[in-house]
C-alpha cells in the first residue's frame, strides 16, 4: 500500500466495528492512559447559536504512534464530523475518518465502559431518558456489559417514546416499554441513562432507587444540565471520562464542586478506576458516571478502525501530498 493517507467513510467504519468492539478499544487505550502513557487534549468549544456548538477535541497515544483531533459543528442537531490521525514519528497525515457514526459509537462505548465498572453486575432492567439519535447506541452499550432484559423509555413526547419502543425491537430478547412519566420510568430501576439536551435540571435524587447507577451523558456544554445537585451526596463513586473536561464544561459539577460544596477528590477519571481495579462498593447507595466527550476516546476507536482497514482493500486513498513553493510575486 502507498504511504498516501486513507479516507475512511461512514460505511468503512460501520462495516468493521460495533459498540462492543468500541468498548474493548476504549478499555485498552484508557488502561494505558491510566499508566500515564496517553494524553488527552481538552475540549474547546464556541457557541455559534443558542444551542449550536463548534467543538474540537484530540489526544495522543504514543504506544500506537498516533495523535489526532476530531472536529465538528452541531447546528440544529445536525453535524458532519471528521477525525484526523497523524503519525507521531514524522508528523504525516495517516487517515481522515468520517466520524459521525464513530462519534456515536464512542459516546455509547464510553457509557458502556462506565456501566461495566460501576453498575450493579446483575442489573437486568434499565431506563433511558431521551429518545434522540444517541438513544439506541446507548442502549446497545448497556446491553453489551449487563444482562438487561427490560427497558423503560421516557422523553417529553409520547410519539418519540413509542418510536423508540419500536426501534428497540432490533435487540433480541429485550422487552421495551414506554413510560408515561419520568417517575414511572425510573422507579426502582438499577441502571439509568440520561441522554438529553436539557438546559434545566430534571432528574432529582428522589427519582433514583438505592443501589442504582446513573450514566449522565447529555449535558456536554455549560449551557446544558440534566440532574440536580442532590444526586452528589448520595454517590459512593463518581467517575468521569476526563476530569479537566468536567471541571471546565459540566455545569452540574461546576456548580456543586466548584462552589466548594464537596471535595473534587471524590471525582475520579474512569482510567484511574480501571488502573486501580476499583469496583462498585457492595453497599453503594448511588454511583454516577459523567461523560463530556474525550478526544482520547475518539482516537482509541479511530485507531482500531484504521487497523481494521489497512491493507484489506476497503479503504480509500487520498492523493499523496506534494509540497509546493509559495508564490511570492
Amino acid at each position: 500500500m502507498s504511504d498516501a493517507p486513507l479516507w475512511l467513510t461512514e460505511a468503512d467504519v460501520t462495516a468493521c466495528m460495533d459498540v462492543g468492539a468500541a468498548i474493548d478499544a476504549l478499555e485498552r487505550v484508557l488502561a494505558v492512559t491510566g499508566m500515564h502513557a496517553g494524553e488527552n487534549m481538552d475540549k474547546t468549544h464556541l457557541m455559534v447559536g443558542a444551542n449550536d456548538v463548534l467543538q474540537a477535541i484530540g489526544g495522543a497515544v504514543p504506544s500506537e504512534g498516533i495523535c489526532g483531533t476530531k472536529t465538528w459543528v452541531n447546528v440544529a442537531g445536525k453535524s458532519q464530523t471528521l477525525v484526523l490521525l497523524f503519525s507521531l514519528t514524522d508528523g504525516s497525515l495517516k487517515c481522515v475518518l468520517e466520524a459521525t457514526a464513530l462519534g456515536q459509537m464512542r459516546t455509547a462505548a464510553m457509557t458502556g465502559l462506565g456501566t461495566k465498572w460501576l453498575a450493579p453486575k446483575d442489573a437486568s432492567e434499565m431506563a433511558i431518558i431521551g429518545t434522540g439519535k444517541q438513544a439506541l447506541p446507548q442502549i446497545a452499550a448497556c446491553l453489551a456489559v449487563r444482562p438487561i432484559k427490560r427497558l423503560r423509555i421516557y422523553s417529553r413526547t409520547e410519539a418519540s417514546r413509542e418510536a423508540l419502543v419500536e426501534a428497540a425491537a432490533i435487540f433480541p430478547g429485550l422487552e421495551a416499554v414506554a413510560a408515561a412519566s419520568l417517575e414511572e420510568a425510573t422507579d426502582g430501576v438499577p441502571l439509568i441513562t440520561l441522554c438529553t439536551n436539557a438546559t434545566e435540571p430534571f432528574f432529582a435524587s428522589s427519582m433514583a432507587a438505592r443501589g442504582a447507577h446513573i450514566n449522565a451523558i447529555g449535558a456536554i456544554v455549560p449551557g446544558r444540565v440534566e440532574f440536580t445537585e442532590d444526586i452528589f451526596p448520595r454517590c459512593s463513586m463518581i467517575a468521569v471520562d476526563t476530569l479537566d473536561g468536567i471541571r471546565a464544561m459540566s455545569r452540574e459539577f461546576m456548580d456543586y464542586f466548584g462552589a466548594g460544596k464537596d471535595n473534587w477528590d471524590k471525582v475520579v477519571p474512569i482510567s484511574a478506576v480501571m488502573g486501580e481495579s476499583r469496583r462498585r462498593p457492595e453497599d453503594a447507595d448511588l454511583t454516577l458516571f459523567k461523560a463530556m466527550g474525550m478526544g482520547l476516546a475518539d482516537l482509541a476507536v479511530a485507531i482500531e478502525v484504521l487497523k481494521r482497514n489497512e491493507g484489506d482493500g476497503a479503504a480509500h486513498q487520498l492523493p499523496e501530498r506534494i509540497k509546493m513553493q509559495l508564490p511570492l510575486a
